[in-house]
């Protein structure tokens, strides 16, 4: 599936922190993979280091967090990160248990997207898919610049 920028959507499927649950990133990780974009997996308990590594060696789109417990709150420092990293296009959403006032912090703080438990396939595709567009088009355009 192209996110909308004239390649496939590739997108990095992680967790970080010490949260090792990782089911429901692997039911995701074959939601994104069966509707065509290219999915790199990683085990749990990853570092942002890493994470902002990959996601620079494997040129993603979008970086997939999940979280059940509170490793959610890691991510403004993966934001800032990729920031830092010279790849702010990549986008990064987060699926599982985030409280309603910290969604909004994290959103406030750079995180695209969050897909809350119940959230349906299609909605987290389509979600997916069209975030990896908005940063396959703000890559050209940095490109560019």
């Amino acid at each position: 599936m192209s996110g909308g920028g004239g390649r496939r959507a590739r997108v990095l499927v992680t967790k970080i922190g010490l949260d090792g649950h990782d089911r429901g990133s692997r039911i995701v990780a074959a939601y994104l993979r069966d509707a065509g974009m290219e999915v790199i997996y990683t085990a749990p308990w990853q570092t942002i280091g890493a994470v902002v590594k990959l996601a620079l060696e494997e040129d993603v789109d979008v970086v997939g967090v999940s979280s059940l417990a509170t490793d959610h709150l890691l991510l403004p420092r993966l934001v800032a990160g990729l920031r830092e990293a010279g790849i702010p296009h990549v986008r990064v959403v987060v699926g599982g248990i985030v409280p309603a006032r910290e969604e909004r912090d994290l959103l406030a703080a750079g995180v695209a997207r969050v897909f809350h438990p119940g959230s349906s396939r299609e909605e987290i595709v389509e979600g997916v898919a069209r975030l990896a567009g908005e940063a396959q088009r703000d890559a050209l355009e940095q490109e560019a610049s």
